[in-house]
């Protein structure tokens, strides 16, 4: 497959249209038709249904979308990176990051580093450790920030000197609200909204004495701020970090810890054997010498 039958194939799926698509890619449409159906060939598969004068992706072609948003990703950001080796210390470094007030520290080595090397910027994608592992994996983020544990067989790694509190999020006129801490006979039969990462590791079996799956779960979320307007309407209470979500004594909503006390801990990794760009190997620097 060529870059350039890939980029003809994300124009046409995102424009939907043969017509439409050709214009974006100022070639003609039989020349497009000719590429497309010529990959379809290559693969062995349909990407495209027709729909009146709209094209639909099949199962095969949304697949080979997300692979090649990816590779076609990839491969400009290397041309991007190889062109500017020469140059002084500048480019982006990728970062996937779960939702934390750890950003503030890592906050502040981006302003040492952009203080040592102006030309560097940053590049923060927010999602669970199951996203974001899979796109350092991929090559697509040089660093993530997360939440341990992390497998220490796969990733390089820095643990963070910073700890943060798991605990519920409720709003403040639910009974549990009255209670200063959540323990785990409190939330028998209580509706929960859980992360992904919390669910599929189990990470708070420890604490409440069984397999997370036993408790009355209504909804499994990534990112905690849509899983807090869900708990505002009503829908149950969310096990989160504590201070993500503003609960001060003007907000409907309020935090509570678990207890006994379940502390999260912090890691920034990235794959083994990494070959970094300049920008991403100043920037680690930079976290090594303020974990020092």
């Amino acid at each position: 497959m060529e870059f350039r039958v890939l980029k003809y194939f994300l124009v046409t799926a995102q424009e939907g249209n043969m017509t439409r698509a050709a214009e974006v890619l100022m070639t003609t449409q039989s020349n497009l038709s000719k590429q497309l159906t010529a990959l379809e060939d290559s693969l062995g598969k349909q990407l495209f249904l027709r729909e009146g004068r709209r094209l639909v992706l099949t199962e095969e072609g949304m697949y080979l979308r997300k692979r090649a948003k990816e590779i076609i990703e990839l491969a400009e950001r290397t041309e991007s990176e190889i062109m500017g080796y020469e140059d002084e210390v500048s480019g982006v470094v990728h970062i996937g990051a779960a939702e934390t007030r750890v950003m503030y520290k890592l906050a502040g080595s981006m302003i040492k580093a952009r203080e040592q090397y102006p030309e560097i910027t940053f590049d923060i994608l927010s999602g669970s450790t199951a996203e974001v592992s899979e796109m350092v994996d991929k090559g697509l983020l040089d660093f993530a920030l997360m939440v341990s544990p992390i497998d220490t067989g796969k990733y390089d790694y820095l643990e963070l000197p910073y700890k943060e509190k798991t605990g519920l999020l409720m709003r403040r006129d639910h009974p549990l609200a009255e209670k200063k801490v959540i323990r785990p006979e409190d939330i028998k039969n209580e509706p929960v909204l859980t992360a992904h990462q919390q669910l599929d590791g189990n990470t708070l079996a420890g604490w409440l004495g069984r397999d997370m799956h036993s408790l009355n779960i209504v909804s499994t979320f990534n990112l905690i701020t849509n899983p807090s307007m869900m708990v505002e309407a009503g829908l149950g209470s969310a096990f989160t970090l504590e201070d993500l979500v503003r609960t001060d004594e003007s907000s409907v909503l309020c935090f509570r810890p678990l207890s006994p006390a379940v502390e999260a801990g912090f890691y920034l990794y990235w794959k083994k054997y990494q070959i970094f760009t300049r920008a991403a190997e100043a920037f680690l620097k930079v976290m090594q010498e303020d974990m020092i």
